[in-house]
């Protein structure tokens, strides 16, 4: 698969609550991984994924990252075959960088570009 999904994320009202159903349904175990951010490892052959605390300005939502190799000319298609960019182009420090798009439906895609390695291997 040339673009695989790498992540996934739910953005929720109260991340207590849902940190806990999650971790009494499917046993994640979401560890600290910003403000009001919990990464949830992968396991087995798996992906990871987030829970994001949302706010009014943020309304809940589930979602999935897929990396890309150019951001911004994976960000310029989606428009140009109809899509609406959510969040452009930002940089996570010390991760790479992420972009979120409404698809034709308005359904929510995050893109993510990780860092370059730079080493020989």
């Amino acid at each position: 698969m040339p673009n695989p999904v790498v992540h996934f994320e739910i953005g929720t009202k109260d991340s207590g609550r849902a940190r806990s159903f999650y971790r009494a349904l499917f046993g994640w175990q979401p560890a600290p991984g910003g403000p009001e951010y919990w990464l949830i490892p992968p396991e087995g052959d798996g992906i990871g994924g987030g829970i994001r605390e949302a706010s009014d300005q943020v309304p809940t939502y589930i979602t999935f990252y897929v990396q890309v190799d150019d951001i911004r000319a994976s960000v310029a298609k989606a428009r140009e075959l109809g899509g609406q960019v959510i969040v452009a182009p930002t940089p996570i420090p010390g991760v790479g960088e992420f972009a979120l798009f409404a698809d034709p439906d308005g359904n929510t895609v995050g893109l993510m570009t990780p860092i370059e390695d730079g080493g020989d291997g």
